[in-house]
C-alpha cells in the first residue's frame, strides 16, 4: 500500500543495499538554491521540467526493478537525447499499477518511456505533490552516473502522484549537479 508521506528510507528500503545511495538531508524548499529550486520546487512532472531546463527530451534506463503484485518499483536514470546523452536525473519509484489502465501498466513496466511521458500521453489524472526536499551528496556510483567527484553536492524531492484522491505514485528524484553555466 502506498503511503501520502514517503521518505527517503522507506523508498531507499525497496532495493536494499544498493551501492548507489548517497547521503541526504531533508531541507526546507527555501533553503534549495536555483537552479535547483526551479527544478524542483513545483508541481510538475519532472521529465517536462529536466527537458525544459536543458532543451532536450530524455530517455529513461531502468537500473533495477521488481514486481509484487500491483506494486512495481524501480530505480531509473533519465539522459538527454540530445548530445553526450548526459545523464541529468536519479529516480527511484513505487507505483500502484491497480490504478493504471492496461495501456497505462504495459508501458511503464516495459520500461522503455519515462513515466511522466507515459502518464501525459494517457492523459491520466494526476496531482503531484512534493513532500520534502533534500540536500544530496553523491555516493561514488551516482556521481560515475553523473560524472562528477563522489560527495558532490545536489539537490531531489520526495513526492507522491495521485490520480483522483489515490496515491498511485511515490518518488524520489536527484539531480545531476546542474554546470555552473547552466546555473544562471
Amino acid at each position: 500500500m502506498l503511503t501520502t508521506a514517503p521518505t527517503f528510507e522507506h523508498l531507499y528500503r525497496l532495493f536494499p543495499d544498493s551501492p548507489d545511495r548517497p547521503k541526504a538531508v531533508e531541507v526546507p524548499a527555501d533553503e534549495v538554491p536555483d537552479p535547483y529550486h526551479r527544478l524542483l520546487v513545483h508541481t510538475h512532472h519532472m521529465t517536462v521540467t529536466v527537458e525544459q531546463f536543458y532543451g532536450s527530451a530524455v530517455d529513461v534506463r531502468v537500473l533495477n526493478c521488481r514486481r509484487n503484485g500491483n506494486e512495481y518499483a524501480r530505480k531509473i536514470l533519465l539522459s538527454l537525447k540530445e548530445g553526450a546523452g548526459d545523464v541529468v536525473q536519479f529516480g527511484l519509484v513505487r507505483i500502484n499499477l491497480g490504478v493504471c489502465p492496461d495501456p497505462v501498466r504495459a508501458e511503464i513496466v516495459e520500461g522503455r518511456i519515462p513515466l511522466g511521458r507515459v502518464l501525459i500521453k494517457h492523459d491520466m489524472l494526476r496531482r503531484i505533490e512534493p513532500v520534502a526536499f533534500l540536500r544530496v551528496n553523491l555516493s561514488p556510483t551516482m556521481a560515475e552516473w553523473f560524472r562528477v567527484p563522489p560527495g558532490a553536492e545536489t539537490y531531489g524531492r520526495i513526492g507522491v502522484i495521485y490520480t483522483g484522491d489515490r496515491p498511485a505514485v511515490e518518488v524520489l528524484e536527484i539531480l545531476a549537479p546542474v554546470p555552473s553555466e547552466r546555473s544562471a
